[in-house]
């Protein structure tokens, strides 16, 4: 059986060339053997690329660098414990030197310890100071460490030999990188020499995020545009596109981007939260109410949402509503505190006092720096007689606003 022959069969699907390895391995020389072994890895059937290196490897037990291939093929199966020890077998003084130590940086990156990794990568770098690999490996895990800007340099001093890392993507590793370390505009020339290598929805959506956060939303949308022509269920490219619509103070086009997306999906709530407060603005309050309903009824703990919903209905003086949502969705104690000044100022507003009181005791604790909440408490606890309350609660007034005339006048006269 040939080389010829067993890429053949793989391509047809055939699998009895695995059955015939050991005849493959008496006819054929080692050289033929080890590329065999190159080629069958890519197709995936590792398991038989290492039958292949470790024959090779038993014929040639000082061959170093067939150990290395071994552990890489290895680490690639997930029989990491092995690898190491194989590696861990190659001398300081082995020309093969430098690529252990790259395998072991790898390893250790992708178990979590990066401490040793890079010690690793230090000590391969020493060894080959201008190496394009160990400098790309240094710059992949300062990246995946959160160091975006030493990666970026990292990347930034690769640049030029760019042309020589043929499978890589150097453009678009500096505009994720600039990208995720929030230096939009730096990512935005990178990511247009990206795009040069052809057209990715992923891409395109990254490209439009920089620029919205660039604050260039029209060429947000426009490459937002390209994604949803590419991809109508790329769902996030609605939500980003309408945002930038927004920025623009284009209304109703944001209102009529978002509701293309909640037509694809239809369980977003931040595309019902957004869809509300955009219908806010254009002045259409019970599609507002609406959408923020529907925003709730996803998720009834979206406190988002709730808070929207009933300052909406505080104003418009809907006080029945505000007690019912908060009913609704007192699951969850951390929501009602928030709503506590909104339950205080509708049960005031609906006369029920006693349970106004108890709101506002409940609500005090948490908006003591709120001016807003300190003034109507302070009318309700005057109102209600409760001078010494109230005598409290501007004693916090004034602690806000000490040139208060008014609190200052206030206090004096109780």
């Amino acid at each position: 059986m040939t080389m010829n022959e067993i890429l053949r069969q793989i391509e047809t699907g055939e699998e009895t060339w695995k059955d015939q390895i050991e005849t493959f391995l008496l006819e054929n020389d080692p050289e033929t053997i080890y590329q065999t072994s190159e080629q069958v890895a890519s197709y995936g059937f590792v398991e038989e690329a290492l039958r292949l290196l470790e024959h090779l490897s038993y014929l040639f037990p000082e061959e170093d660098q067939l150990v290395v291939d071994r552990a890489l093929w290895m680490l690639e199966v997930g029989q990491e414990e092995g690898a190491v020890e194989l590696l861990q077998q190659i001398p300081e003084s082995s020309d093969v030197y430098p690529q252990v130590l790259l395998a072991l940086a790898d390893y250790y990156q992708m178990t979590g310890l990066y401490e040793v990794a890079e010690q690793k990568l230090e000590a391969a770098t020493r060894l080959l100071p201008d190496e394009p690999i160990l400098q790309l490996a240094k710059a992949e895990l300062k990246r995946e460490t959160g160091r975006y800007l030493e990666a970026a340099r990292l990347y930034e001093n690769l640049w030029n030999l760019r042309d020589d890392l043929v499978h890589v993507n150097l453009a678009l590793k500096l505009a994720e990188t600039y990208s995720a370390g929030a230096a939009y505009e730096e990512s935005i020339p990178y990511f247009k020499e990206a795009l040069k290598a052809g057209e990715a929805p992923d891409v395109l959506f990254q490209y439009g995020y920089a620029l919205f956060q660039s604050g260039m939303y029209k060429e947000s949308i426009e490459q937002l545009d390209e994604v949803l022509a590419m991809d109508p269920d790329y769902y996030s490219a609605y939500l980003l596109s309408a945002q930038g619509y927004a920025m623009l103070e284009q209304n109703e086009q944001a209102l009529e981007r978002i509701q293309q997306g909640i037509e694809k999906d239809g369980f977003e709530k931040e595309y019902y939260l957004f869809a509300g407060k955009t219908a806010l603005k254009l002045q259409l309050e019970e599609q507002a109410i609406e959408y923020f309903s529907q925003a709730i009824a996803l998720d009834p703990e979206y406190i988002d949402g709730i808070l929207n919903l009933v300052q909406l209905h505080m104003h418009r003086e809907e006080y029945e509503e505000v007690i019912a949502l908060a009913e609704a969705v007192q699951v969850d104690g951390a929501i009602l505190t928030a709503l506590y000044p909104y339950l205080a100022e509708s049960h005031n507003q609906l006369e029920n006092y006693e349970q106004a009181y108890e709101f506002y005791q409940l609500a005090y604790t948490e908006q003591k720096e709120d001016v807003y909440f300190l003034e109507k408490y302070a009318y309700f606890l005057l109102e209600e007689g409760k001078r010494q309350q109230a005598k409290t609660v501007i004693q916090q007034l004034l602690s806000l606003q000490p040139d208060s005339l008014e609190w200052s006048a206030m206090l004096d006269e109780l």
